[in-house]
Protein backbone atom coordinates (compact mmCIF):
# COMPACT_ATOMS: atom_id res chain seq x y z
CA UNK A 1 0.00 0.00 0.00
CA UNK A 2 0.81 3.49 -0.96
CA UNK A 3 1.38 6.14 1.60
CA UNK A 4 2.37 9.74 1.65
CA UNK A 5 5.14 10.91 3.61
CA UNK A 6 4.85 14.26 4.84
CA UNK A 7 6.48 16.95 2.75
CA UNK A 8 6.97 19.83 5.44
CA UNK A 9 10.40 20.54 5.99
CA UNK A 10 11.67 22.01 9.03
CA UNK A 11 12.42 25.86 8.00
CA UNK A 12 16.36 27.24 8.76
CA UNK A 13 17.04 30.90 8.18
CA UNK A 14 20.13 31.38 6.54
CA UNK A 15 22.56 33.42 7.19
CA UNK A 16 23.48 36.29 4.41
CA UNK A 17 27.05 37.11 6.03
CA UNK A 18 28.07 33.71 6.36
CA UNK A 19 27.19 32.66 3.09
CA UNK A 20 29.79 35.84 2.27
CA UNK A 21 32.90 34.41 4.02
CA UNK A 22 32.03 31.00 2.40
CA UNK A 23 32.10 32.64 -1.26
CA UNK A 24 35.47 34.06 -0.46
CA UNK A 25 37.04 31.06 0.82
CA UNK A 26 35.80 29.11 -2.18
CA UNK A 27 36.64 31.26 -4.33
CA UNK A 28 40.34 31.40 -3.03
CA UNK A 29 40.40 27.67 -3.02
CA UNK A 30 39.75 27.76 -6.65
CA UNK A 31 42.83 30.05 -7.55
CA UNK A 32 44.60 26.81 -6.72
CA UNK A 33 47.22 29.26 -4.30
CA UNK A 34 46.98 32.41 -6.43
CA UNK A 35 46.38 35.39 -4.62
CA UNK A 36 43.98 38.06 -5.37
CA UNK A 37 43.30 41.83 -4.44
CA UNK A 38 40.33 43.24 -3.08
CA UNK A 39 38.96 44.40 -6.14
CA UNK A 40 39.36 41.61 -8.17
CA UNK A 41 37.11 39.45 -5.40
CA UNK A 42 34.72 42.30 -4.20
CA UNK A 43 34.43 42.36 -8.34
CA UNK A 44 33.93 38.58 -9.13
CA UNK A 45 31.60 37.93 -6.15
CA UNK A 46 29.41 40.66 -6.68
CA UNK A 47 30.53 42.31 -3.42
CA UNK A 48 30.70 45.61 -2.44
CA UNK A 49 34.38 46.72 -1.73
CA UNK A 50 33.71 47.56 2.51
CA UNK A 51 31.64 44.54 2.82
CA UNK A 52 34.74 42.18 1.36
CA UNK A 53 37.13 44.18 2.53
CA UNK A 54 35.70 43.60 6.49
CA UNK A 55 35.56 39.88 5.46
CA UNK A 56 39.16 39.81 4.74
CA UNK A 57 40.35 41.21 7.55
CA UNK A 58 38.64 38.98 9.72
CA UNK A 59 39.78 36.10 8.17
CA UNK A 60 43.28 37.26 8.13
CA UNK A 61 43.28 38.25 11.92
CA UNK A 62 42.43 34.91 12.52
CA UNK A 63 45.16 32.98 10.26
CA UNK A 64 42.26 31.53 7.78
CA UNK A 65 43.61 34.02 5.35
CA UNK A 66 47.11 35.85 4.94
CA UNK A 67 48.12 39.56 3.06
CA UNK A 68 50.73 40.46 1.17
CA UNK A 69 51.86 43.57 2.48
CA UNK A 70 53.53 44.48 -0.90
CA UNK A 71 50.62 43.30 -3.73
CA UNK A 72 47.98 44.11 -0.65
CA UNK A 73 46.64 40.66 -2.35
CA UNK A 74 45.22 38.05 -0.01
CA UNK A 75 45.72 33.43 -0.11
CA UNK A 76 44.85 31.35 1.75
CA UNK A 77 45.95 30.72 5.66
CA UNK A 78 47.96 28.88 7.85
CA UNK A 79 44.65 27.92 9.85
CA UNK A 80 43.13 26.57 7.08
CA UNK A 81 46.11 23.95 6.62
CA UNK A 82 45.44 23.41 10.42
CA UNK A 83 41.70 22.81 9.75
CA UNK A 84 42.41 20.79 6.67
CA UNK A 85 44.91 18.14 8.31
CA UNK A 86 42.43 17.46 10.81
CA UNK A 87 39.47 17.08 8.11
CA UNK A 88 42.17 14.89 6.09
CA UNK A 89 42.49 12.83 9.23
CA UNK A 90 38.70 11.99 9.29
CA UNK A 91 38.25 11.45 6.05
CA UNK A 92 41.48 8.97 5.66
CA UNK A 93 39.68 6.52 4.60
CA UNK A 94 38.78 7.89 1.42
CA UNK A 95 42.70 7.63 0.36
CA UNK A 96 42.15 4.25 1.07
CA UNK A 97 39.40 4.20 -1.48
CA UNK A 98 40.94 5.76 -4.34
CA UNK A 99 43.53 2.98 -4.50
CA UNK A 100 40.46 0.79 -5.72
CA UNK A 101 38.41 2.95 -7.37
CA UNK A 102 41.40 3.43 -9.66
CA UNK A 103 41.72 -0.01 -10.47
CA UNK A 104 37.90 -0.36 -11.51
CA UNK A 105 37.74 2.69 -13.96
CA UNK A 106 41.20 1.35 -15.68
CA UNK A 107 38.91 -2.23 -15.79
CA UNK A 108 35.57 -0.68 -17.18
CA UNK A 109 37.04 2.95 -18.71
CA UNK A 110 34.07 4.75 -16.37
CA UNK A 111 33.66 6.65 -14.04
CA UNK A 112 33.62 5.87 -9.75
CA UNK A 113 33.61 8.05 -6.78
CA UNK A 114 33.47 7.20 -3.02
CA UNK A 115 31.35 9.25 -1.23
CA UNK A 116 29.82 9.23 2.53
CA UNK A 117 27.33 11.30 4.82
CA UNK A 118 29.11 14.15 6.05
CA UNK A 119 26.59 16.10 9.03
CA UNK A 120 23.56 16.44 7.10
CA UNK A 121 25.03 16.18 3.82
CA UNK A 122 26.06 13.36 1.20
CA UNK A 123 29.75 14.55 0.09
CA UNK A 124 31.85 13.17 -2.73
CA UNK A 125 34.98 12.50 -1.32
CA UNK A 126 37.21 10.65 -4.05
CA UNK A 127 36.69 10.60 -7.77
CA UNK A 128 38.19 8.75 -10.52
CA UNK A 129 38.00 8.38 -14.13
CA UNK A 130 36.43 10.54 -17.06
CA UNK A 131 33.48 12.57 -16.18
CA UNK A 132 32.74 15.63 -14.20
CA UNK A 133 32.73 14.54 -11.09
CA UNK A 134 33.64 17.31 -8.45
CA UNK A 135 35.15 16.16 -5.05
CA UNK A 136 33.66 18.32 -2.35
CA UNK A 137 29.90 18.06 -4.12
CA UNK A 138 27.16 17.34 -1.44
CA UNK A 139 23.60 16.69 -1.22
CA UNK A 140 20.76 17.09 0.95
CA UNK A 141 20.73 13.38 3.19
CA UNK A 142 16.80 12.78 2.92
CA UNK A 143 14.29 10.75 0.78
CA UNK A 144 14.42 10.82 -1.84
CA UNK A 145 18.15 10.77 -1.80
CA UNK A 146 20.21 8.92 0.49
CA UNK A 147 19.13 5.21 0.38
CA UNK A 148 22.13 3.65 -0.74
CA UNK A 149 23.61 5.31 2.91
CA UNK A 150 21.97 3.48 5.01
CA UNK A 151 20.56 1.00 2.99
CA UNK A 152 23.30 -1.56 4.61
CA UNK A 153 23.42 0.08 7.70
CA UNK A 154 21.51 -1.06 11.04
CA UNK A 155 17.56 -1.52 10.75
CA UNK A 156 17.77 1.74 12.96
CA UNK A 157 19.92 4.02 10.82
CA UNK A 158 17.43 3.03 7.92
CA UNK A 159 14.22 3.80 10.01
CA UNK A 160 15.62 7.45 11.06
CA UNK A 161 16.42 8.48 7.65
CA UNK A 162 12.76 6.76 6.42
CA UNK A 163 11.24 9.67 9.22
CA UNK A 164 13.42 12.18 8.06
CA UNK A 165 11.14 15.24 6.21
CA UNK A 166 11.94 14.54 2.52
CA UNK A 167 13.09 17.54 0.36
CA UNK A 168 10.51 17.13 -1.98
CA UNK A 169 7.21 15.74 -1.64
CA UNK A 170 7.51 11.78 -2.59
CA UNK A 171 5.65 8.67 -2.38
CA UNK A 172 6.78 5.28 -0.26
CA UNK A 173 5.59 1.91 -1.47
CA UNK A 174 7.08 0.36 1.88
CA UNK A 175 6.47 -3.16 0.66
CA UNK A 176 8.72 -2.62 -2.30
CA UNK A 177 10.98 -0.39 0.20
CA UNK A 178 11.57 -3.49 2.24
CA UNK A 179 12.55 -5.63 -0.61
CA UNK A 180 14.72 -3.39 -1.81
CA UNK A 181 16.50 -3.31 1.81
CA UNK A 182 16.50 -7.19 1.99
CA UNK A 183 17.41 -7.82 -1.67
CA UNK A 184 20.10 -5.08 -1.88
CA UNK A 185 21.57 -6.82 1.50
CA UNK A 186 22.01 -10.26 0.27
CA UNK A 187 22.93 -9.36 -3.55
CA UNK A 188 25.40 -6.27 -1.94
CA UNK A 189 25.06 -3.91 -3.91
CA UNK A 190 22.65 -1.51 -5.71
CA UNK A 191 21.55 -1.48 -9.64
CA UNK A 192 19.75 1.70 -10.25
CA UNK A 193 18.13 2.37 -13.09
CA UNK A 194 17.84 6.58 -13.14
CA UNK A 195 15.69 8.15 -15.93
CA UNK A 196 17.12 11.86 -17.55
CA UNK A 197 14.56 13.47 -15.13
CA UNK A 198 16.22 11.70 -12.19
CA UNK A 199 19.34 12.88 -13.25
CA UNK A 200 18.11 16.66 -13.44
CA UNK A 201 16.70 16.07 -10.13
CA UNK A 202 19.78 14.91 -8.53
CA UNK A 203 21.12 18.54 -10.40
CA UNK A 204 18.59 20.53 -8.88
CA UNK A 205 18.80 19.20 -4.99
CA UNK A 206 22.65 19.46 -5.03
CA UNK A 207 22.62 22.95 -6.33
CA UNK A 208 19.41 24.62 -4.27
CA UNK A 209 18.75 23.68 -0.66
CA UNK A 210 14.87 22.66 -0.40
CA UNK A 211 13.92 25.06 1.36
CA UNK A 212 14.47 27.45 -1.13
CA UNK A 213 12.32 25.84 -3.65
CA UNK A 214 9.25 27.33 -4.53
CA UNK A 215 5.99 25.31 -3.60
CA UNK A 216 5.20 24.56 -7.13
CA UNK A 217 8.58 23.42 -8.24
CA UNK A 218 9.15 21.44 -5.04
CA UNK A 219 5.76 19.32 -5.97
CA UNK A 220 6.78 19.30 -9.37
CA UNK A 221 10.38 17.42 -8.51
CA UNK A 222 7.98 15.00 -6.31
CA UNK A 223 6.41 14.13 -9.35
CA UNK A 224 9.69 12.92 -10.73
CA UNK A 225 10.83 10.81 -7.92
CA UNK A 226 7.26 8.73 -7.91
CA UNK A 227 8.55 6.10 -5.16
CA UNK A 228 11.24 5.62 -3.18
CA UNK A 229 13.17 2.29 -3.98
CA UNK A 230 11.75 2.64 -7.50
CA UNK A 231 14.80 3.03 -9.18
CA UNK A 232 16.43 -0.01 -7.80
CA UNK A 233 16.38 -3.34 -10.02
CA UNK A 234 15.46 -6.06 -7.87
CA UNK A 235 16.10 -9.83 -8.86
CA UNK A 236 13.21 -10.58 -10.87
CA UNK A 237 13.81 -7.17 -13.14
CA UNK A 238 17.01 -8.75 -14.67
CA UNK A 239 17.80 -11.17 -17.05
CA UNK A 240 21.20 -12.30 -18.01
CA UNK A 241 20.91 -11.69 -21.75
CA UNK A 242 18.09 -8.97 -21.74
CA UNK A 243 19.94 -5.31 -22.14
CA UNK A 244 18.66 -3.22 -19.02
CA UNK A 245 19.62 0.34 -18.90
CA UNK A 246 21.67 1.05 -15.78
CA UNK A 247 22.06 4.46 -14.44
CA UNK A 248 25.22 3.36 -11.38
CA UNK A 249 25.65 0.18 -9.21
CA UNK A 250 26.80 0.99 -5.25
CA UNK A 251 28.14 -1.41 -2.69
CA UNK A 252 29.16 -0.39 1.03
CA UNK A 253 32.33 -0.01 2.95
CA UNK A 254 31.98 -0.48 6.73
CA UNK A 255 33.50 0.46 9.79
CA UNK A 256 35.70 -1.34 12.74
CA UNK A 257 31.86 -1.24 14.49
CA UNK A 258 30.20 -2.92 11.12
CA UNK A 259 28.90 0.16 10.73
CA UNK A 260 28.33 1.71 7.04
CA UNK A 261 30.36 4.09 6.45
CA UNK A 262 31.13 4.91 2.90
CA UNK A 263 29.41 4.03 -0.80
CA UNK A 264 31.47 3.36 -3.98
CA UNK A 265 29.83 3.73 -6.84
CA UNK A 266 30.26 2.41 -10.46
CA UNK A 267 29.01 5.07 -13.00
CA UNK A 268 26.98 3.02 -15.94
CA UNK A 269 24.87 5.23 -18.44
CA UNK A 270 24.25 2.63 -20.70
CA UNK A 271 21.86 -0.48 -21.46
CA UNK A 272 24.30 -3.36 -19.97
CA UNK A 273 23.09 -7.23 -19.80
CA UNK A 274 21.74 -8.72 -16.54
CA UNK A 275 25.56 -11.14 -16.29
CA UNK A 276 27.56 -7.98 -17.20
CA UNK A 277 25.22 -6.37 -13.94
CA UNK A 278 26.18 -9.27 -12.55
CA UNK A 279 30.17 -9.29 -13.18
CA UNK A 280 30.59 -5.45 -12.78
CA UNK A 281 28.66 -5.65 -9.17
CA UNK A 282 30.78 -8.36 -8.04
CA UNK A 283 33.52 -6.40 -8.55
CA UNK A 284 32.55 -3.29 -7.10
CA UNK A 285 31.48 -5.53 -3.64
CA UNK A 286 35.29 -6.84 -4.27
CA UNK A 287 36.46 -3.45 -3.99
CA UNK A 288 34.37 -2.42 -0.77
CA UNK A 289 35.16 -5.57 1.38
CA UNK A 290 39.24 -4.65 0.03
CA UNK A 291 38.58 -1.25 1.44
CA UNK A 292 36.72 -2.05 4.45
CA UNK A 293 39.46 -4.66 5.38
CA UNK A 294 42.26 -1.81 4.60
CA UNK A 295 40.81 0.56 6.80
CA UNK A 296 40.01 -2.02 9.70
CA UNK A 297 36.70 -2.08 9.16
CA UNK A 298 34.81 -5.16 9.42
CA UNK A 299 31.64 -6.76 6.87
CA UNK A 300 28.72 -7.48 10.15
CA UNK A 301 26.78 -10.48 9.60
CA UNK A 302 23.69 -8.94 8.53
CA UNK A 303 25.19 -8.93 5.15
CA UNK A 304 25.89 -11.51 3.56
CA UNK A 305 26.38 -11.59 0.29
CA UNK A 306 29.32 -13.02 -1.32
CA UNK A 307 31.88 -11.48 -4.10
CA UNK A 308 31.54 -13.31 -7.45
Amino acid sequence: MYSRISSATPVARRSAPTARVVQILDFLVEQRGNRCGLSEMARALDLAKPTCLGILTELTAGGYLVRDPETLTYGLGPALVAAGRVAQQSFAISAVARAELEKLTARYRTTCTASAVVGERIAVLEGTGPGMVKVGASYAFAPPVGLMYVLWDTDAAFDAWLATPPTVPVVQDEARLRRVVAECRERGYLIESLTAHGRRLYGLLAGVAARDLPDELRELVGELVTSLGERVYLGTDLRPRKQHPVSLLAAPTFDADGRQNMVLTMYVGASITGAEIERRGGALVEAARTVTENSGGRVPERIIATPR
